[in-house]
């Protein structure tokens, strides 16, 4: 965040604790059949105390579409050890690294779970930063350099499959031999062009011996040599986005074509400030884990909700403005930093958390947000929140994941609500505000996705494929008696600041040309 917007931010909480507190305002500004391949992912984290409005600003700046179409196969397990925060007042981005082409090149790619293309920058590239203020040297990638590199062309098949789902750009005066190439418009009005490259990506596969060995497949990637808007600022640069979604040519998608990864992923992200987490290409299973159907033919990870709850009550919302639509619907993705409610749904919510908090707790609006003051703990002093999804499956909401800290003067704590109206679309989004602290697991190959609250400081248990006794199970992968150590524990690199907002992928954010 930049330094204007911190200052505003920080002048908006001092605001706040003098009109509360007398005094307190100079106190609030001082204070394995297949052996699982593993990728670091990594999460940079600078600020905290950023502005509620901030928050949504770059939320929807960030909406993009989402696509669907996992390949088939069976495979193993691919793991992401995350590393950085959840805290949303953190606001930055997700990132792993990649290792590309031959000789390798290691790049920092932010990971997106909405979009579909994994894209490095690359060399010559107008618009593209030179540095990071993520503490990260940022790098390019040269096709001309590596030794397996190959140009995808306009006459390939999976270009031609790319051109029917928006994802690939060839003129009708292009000839065969043409570059395969892309255009991507994001919601802020930042965008990246390219071409597309077949060459090979590096992963380190677990043995069973508590040692890695190397391993690597023939991928289709992006090869940015133009980019605009926000991708151009340094303070959050990378050298790319590794897009996590389900169009065939999204690295999952490819993945899975040739064996190493299933068609069904699993996150845990926790919700502490120390964060870190889990996310894997497998399906987490853990007693307790209950499953909805994924509302079929959308782009997005659409859910049926059907009501909600504030301790045990059920509130006057009409159900049909949950059903899923072109303008509405429910949509679960850990790319928001916050959560949605669709507008007709927000005023029965806030309404309902406000009149059953305890009678200890302070009621306060700020900035059209509705706060609450209390030197109690918001477990004890705030209800609890249901989600009730089509089965009759439930997901109980805990105070802290609809509930954001502001700040904090002596022993009392002021809290807003961070759940938001969505004032242009009848649209729910369940962001990583909801989604931290529990188990998510997106089973494409059966169409839905399931959860269950969670330490997600503690190991799972991962299936490789489907109907097997294969899992990682208290930091060992077994599978048919065979152990393998399998590590997922959240390290935070000495020098990285921590960020917090993903990219947001969200219907109708995006424009390609």
């Amino acid at each position: 965040m930049r330094p204007p917007e911190v200052a505003a931010a920080v002048a908006a909480v001092v605001a706040v604790a003098a009109l509360l507190l007398p005094g307190a305002a100079a106190a609030a500004a001082a204070s394995v059949p297949l052996l699982p391949a593993a990728l670091a992912l990594q999460r940079a984290v600078p600020h905290k105390g950023v502005a509620l409005e901030e928050l949504r600003r770059r939320d929807w700046a960030r909406h993009r579409s989402f696509r669907r179409g996992l390949l088939g196969g069976v495979a193993g397990v691919v793991d992401f050890p995350v590393e950085g925060s959840a805290n949303p007042f953190m606001v930055g981005l997700y990132f792993t690294r990649v290792k590309l082409g031959n000789p390798a090149k290691e790049f920092f790619v932010q990971i997106d779970t909405g979009s579909d293309i994994l894209w490095v920058t690359c060399s010559p590239c107008t618009g593209c930063p030179t540095s990071s203020g993520l503490n990260i040297q940022l790098e390019s990638f040269s096709p001309d350099t590596s030794s397996t590199s190959s140009r995808i062309t306009c006459s390939d098949d999976r270009c031609t499959s790319a051109l029917q789902t928006g994802e690939a750009v060839c003129q009708t005066s292009d000839s065969p031999s043409s570059p395969c190439g892309y255009t991507f418009t994001y919601g802020d009005g930042s965008g990246t062009s390219g071409y597309y490259v077949s060459d090979t990506m590096y992963f380190d596969m677990v043995m069973g011996n508590e040692q890695t060995a190397n391993s690597s497949a023939s991928i289709v990637f992006g090869c940015s040599n133009s980019q605009s808007g926000d991708l151009t600022k340094a303070d959050r640069a990378v050298d790319g986005i590794f897009g996590f979604g389900q169009h065939q040519l999204s690295v999952v998608s490819q993945l899975n074509s040739l064996g190493v990864s299933p068609r069904v992923f699993s996150h845990c992200l926790k919700g502490s400030d120390n964060g870190g987490g889990i996310l894997v290409l497998g399906e987490i299973v853990e007693p307790g884990l209950v499953y909805t159907p994924l509302v079929p033919s959308q782009p997005h990870y659409n859910l049926n909700l059907e009501s909600i709850a504030v301790n045990g009550q059920k509130l006057p919302i009409d159900s049909s403005l949950f059903t899923t639509s072109s303008t509405q619907g429910t949509i679960v993705d850990s790319g928001t930093t916050l959560a949605y409610l669709a507008d007709g749904a927000y005023d029965p919510f806030v309404t309902a958390i406000a009149a059953a908090v305890s009678p200890s707790v302070r009621s306060l609006v700020s900035k059209g947000n509705q706060c609450f003051l209390t030197s109690s703990s918001v477990d004890s002093s705030f209800p609890t929140v249901t989600l009730y999804f089509k089965g009759g499956v439930a997901m109980t909401v805990k105070p802290e994941n609809y509930l954001l800290q502001q700040a904090s003067v002596d022993n009392n704590v002021l809290w807003c609500i961070g759940w938001q109206r969505n004032q242009d679309q009848e649209i729910t989004i369940l962001g990583d505000l909801v989604l931290k602290d529990k188990i998510f697991v997106y089973d494409l190959a059966n169409m839905r996705m399931g959860w269950a609250d969670y330490d997600c400081s503690m190991s799972v248990n991962v299936t490789t494929s489907s109907g097997k006794n294969q899992y990682v199970n208290t930091g060992q992968y077994d599978v048919n008696g065979s152990t393998l150590r399998a590590s997922y524990k959240s390290l935070i690199p000495a020098g990285i600041a921590a960020m917090v907002v993903h990219m947001l992928v969200f219907g109708g954010g995006v424009s390609r040309r």
